[in-house]
């Protein structure tokens, strides 16, 4: 039988999520507000009240059109006649579930890792519940939270191993704060979800059919933060030309560029933004960042300067930044150097989504999910890879969060998953200076705030013009070293930013740049 995967409800009937509220009335309200499969999960009662609720519940369903299935126990399903069964990794086994059931019924098999859910695929499952996504408080017993990306992995491998038609819903910790992003992060072109599973963000609202509408509307629009344009193929000469009309439109139109960044740069920052014609804001605020995402501007989240209660801010930011599709960067600052700063990266990454996440080769390792990085501080330490492997890091990195990853080093490498590019603009002198690589993030994000159509391309135009800017600098009379070489910085970027205004894009000629 055809099935929508699309929101799948797994019923609760404990006190802490279902309350006082009848379960079978829950799920009616559910079921009229767009949930379109539902599992009947009650791990406590005894056969006889599993059979009489089941049936209550399969008279709500059926009278619907949606399908119900029973978590792991196939007598009760056998015995109320219902369309299937969910086991888990310690229920029963698929086989002898199918063997039980009979072809046409409906078997689902939870997939906590690659391992079991090619296992599955190859035993016949007709779907794959992926999961746990993020912590939840109804599965006590979770073996492992995978995150987006341990679902983007079994997805991908899914598809290289001749699955491509296998049914997959991601279950774990899903809401109507976070099912578009996972919706968005977990897929790709060539193979997404095909729904959700959901358990408290409807069996716990005091109004479920409204929550159900609410997620089936969710689902069926992308986030705001995706732009609907296609984006193309760039070759150096479209960069070049394309490049100083971008900052002469941020010229004009003053972005705001809100920074939450570490204490030691503000100042810089600041100025930076100031010079390539953006409007800076410095606030640590999360309370204020509505207020802010309203204006239009981008958001930069630099961990510098980290605590709980700073992360605890920056969460709030992202959050609202998100909401309204405004641009977000995260800058993962000494990411490897402690077990805070790396715990701080994965909430961080589980909390919201980020238009772009730069860093140099041990932060960018770090974010990938590398194990035993090590950082001094925030330098990013010996490179452990040589550029072939940096270029393959990045892309991998960006195509698994959906989003563009930018390496900083001698040599730039900057992916959206598919279009690569490597940049061997700047001067030495960015190194010998507190704050370089937040100031990209200012520059980077005051970009994006007003070319959104093609994020890479805005963060390539961010990258050369900070970049070609220290190159001029480094070249001037007046400077001498790193003190003299951060006023002179800034003119540059001023002048480019000038230059742009003019119509003048000469300064493009100097851009290293090639396709990866």
């Amino acid at each position: 039988m055809a099935v929508d995967y699309s929101l799948y409800l797994v019923t609760d009937s404990t006190p802490a999520i279902l309350g006082d509220k009848d379960l079978v009335a829950t799920v009616k309200a559910a079921v009229e507000g767009g949930a379109t499969l539902v599992q009947y999960r009650d791990k406590t009662s005894d056969t006889a009240e599993l059979v009489r609720v089941a049936k209550q519940l399969h008279q709500v369903t059926k009278a619907a059109g949606v399908p119900l299935l029973i978590n792991d126990r196939v007598d009760v399903a056998l015995a109320v006649g219902v369309e299937g069964v969910h086991i888990g990794q310690d229920d029963v086994d698929l086989k002898t579930a199918r063997k039980l059931l009979g072809t046409d019924a409906i078997i689902g098999v939870t997939a906590n890792s690659l391992e079991e859910a090619l296992e599955a695929a190859r035993g016949g499952a007709d779907y794959l519940g992926i999961g746990t996504v993020y912590a939840t408080p109804t599965k006590e017993n979770t073996k492992s939270i995978i995150g987006t990306s341990g679902v983007h992995q079994i997805l991908s491998e899914l598809l290289t191993q001749g699955f491509p038609d296998m049914k997959t819903v991601a279950i774990g910790g899903i809401n109507a704060s976070n099912v578009q992003r996972i919706i968005y992060q977990c897929g790709s072109r060539k193979k997404g979800l095909d729904g959700v599973a959901v358990v408290s963000a409807i069996m716990a609202s005091e109004y479920p059919k409204a929550a159900a509408h609410k997620l089936q509307n969710l689902l069926c629009q992308p986030p705001p933060f995706v732009s609907a344009a296609r984006n193309e193929q760039l070759s150096r000469i479209e960069i070049i030309s394309k490049v100083p009309t971008i900052i002469a439109r941020m010229a004009s139109r003053k972005p705001l560029c809100h920074n939450m960044t570490n204490l030691v740069v503000q100042n810089f920052a600041a100025n930076v933004a100031l010079a390539i014609g953006a409007s800076p804001i410095m606030s640590n605020n999360g309370l204020e960042a509505g207020d802010l995402a309203a204006l239009g501007g981008g958001l930069v989240v630099n961990m510098g300067t980290t605590t709980p209660e700073i992360r605890s801010n920056h969460l709030k930011a992202l959050a609202a930044y998100n909401a309204i599709g405004g641009p977000v960067i995260l800058d993962p600052v000494g990411a490897g150097a402690t077990q805070q700063r790396r715990e701080g990266v994965k909430a961080l990454m589980a909390g919201g989504y980020f238009d772009l996440i730069k860093g140099n080769e041990g932060e960018i390792r770090t974010v990938a999910g590398a194990q035993g990085v090590k950082q001094h501080g925030v330098d990013s330490g010996a490179s452990q890879l040589d550029l072939k492997d940096r270029i393959t890091l990045v892309k991998t990195t960006a195509a698994r969060e959906s989003n563009i990853v930018l390496m900083s080093g001698v040599v730039d490498v900057i992916s959206d998953g598919e279009r690569t590019f490597t940049i061997s603009n700047g001067h030495k002198y960015l190194g010998e200076i507190t704050g370089s690589g937040c100031t990209l993030g200012t520059t980077i994000a005051s970009v994006m705030a007003v070319e959104r159509e093609d994020k890479l391309l805005a963060a390539v135009a961010g990258i050369l013009m900070y970049e070609i800017a220290a190159e001029r600098a480094g070249e001037r009379e007046d400077v001498k070293g790193p003190g003299t070489f951060v006023p002179a910085f800034i003119d540059e970027l001023y002048h480019i930013r000038e230059e742009c205004v003019r119509g003048d894009g000469k300064w493009m000629e100097a851009a290293k740049i090639e396709s990866a």
